[in-house]
């Protein structure tokens, strides 16, 4: 007989008048379906709001609402939505539940300006963190302990991570599906949202302007080849050679179509590339190094675990899903 495997319980805060409507469709989309089929955990997913009934959104939909604060105690995972006008004093009652989650070891996600209540509990001193571009230059005054980036779609702090303005809620979620459950099950659902995995401009996402998708047909073409041949050295000459233009129009081209450069969106290829491997595969760790172009076993490690925050092995026994941890090639244990 095997045993059920425990929902993961995860609560998003929700205001009543004030909290966004696109917010809850976010986390709701995310974490209120059964994704099992995916290879995502059962979700036990609820909203919560300091007194339960009936709440409106910000476009005045209603809303009901069935837990209240005490629910955060039990919770795995605490969604903080953004509310208007959130950097306005924020409840004692929540920053104490805030407080309460993260010492038992929550992971705690905040969305917009869902982080001033984060960073009002003082739970973002000394982290780097984000918000909404329009409110990063508040945040920074009112929390100077906080390190605030207004140019990034998210910000990964261990426990905590922080997801700036809007759209950007999709990105901060799937960030933590991939770094919790892994890339294949990120990937399924993206596929299933109808939305990048993760837009590109590096693991952190530094980019300019967020947006990635690629418009451009002969630069597009250039791409695709591109990520078939990652075994190979790629440089902008290169690119630049396939898209019959100088290198140096063919970087400022790169830049402006997709909001990053060259050298950052074939890294993220490659360590994408390296993670589907990683999860799929028997590959040793200098073959799939290899493959995906980074040459040697010993620079693989170092960039997989700058940008990954984990080593490719531990990456690997945390989301192997068809082969067994016991199965791993013992040249992994020796070097990684």
């Amino acid at each position: 007989m095997t045993t059920a495997q425990r929902p993961v319980v995860v609560s998003a805060i929700v205001a009543d008048g004030l909290v966004g409507t696109f917010g809850i469709g976010v986390v709701a989309e995310v974490f209120g379906y059964d994704r099992t089929a995916m290879g995502l955990p059962p979700f036990d997913f609820a909203l919560v709001t300091d007194e339960p009934g009936i709440i409106r959104t910000d476009i005045g939909m209603p809303i009901v609402v069935e837990h209240g604060f005490e629910r955060l105690a039990i919770s795995d995972v605490v969604l903080m939505t953004a509310w208007e006008g959130m950097y306005d004093n924020p409840p004692g009652e929540l920053l104490d539940a805030l407080r309460a989650a993260h010492a038992r070891g929550a992971i705690i996600v905040s969305h917009c300006t869902g982080a001033f209540a984060v960073a009002a509990a003082g739970l973002l001193d000394g982290c780097r963190a984000t918000t909404h571009w329009r409110y990063a230059g508040e945040l920074a005054a009112r929390y100077p302990a906080v390190d605030v980036d207004p140019a990034v779609l998210y910000v990964d702090c261990g426990q905590i991570i922080t997801g700036a303005g809007t759209a950007a809620g999709v990105d901060a979620m799937l960030h933590l599906v991939r770094r919790e459950w892994g890339a294949a099950a990120a990937n399924a659902l993206a596929r299933e949202m109808v939305v990048p995995p993760h837009r590109d401009g590096g693991q952190a996402q530094f980019i300019d302007a967020p947006v990635a998708a690629c418009e451009d047909d002969l630069l597009g073409v250039v791409l695709e080849w591109a990520r078939g041949h990652l075994a190979e050295e790629i440089t902008v000459e290169v690119l630049a050679r396939r898209a019959l233009m100088s290198p140096r129009s063919f970087a400022r081209r790169f830049k402006a179509t997709t909001g990053t450069t060259p050298h950052a969106w074939l890294l993220a290829q490659r360590l994408s590339a390296a993670e589907t491997l990683l999860e799929e595969s028997d590959a040793p760790i200098e073959e799939i190094a290899r493959l995906v172009g980074f040459g040697t076993a010993a620079g693989f490690r170092d960039q997989f675990a700058r940008r990954r925050g984990v080593s490719p092995r531990a990456y690997r026994q945390t989301f192997r899903r068809a082969v067994r941890a016991d199965s791993i090639p013992a040249d992994d244990d020796a070097a990684a």
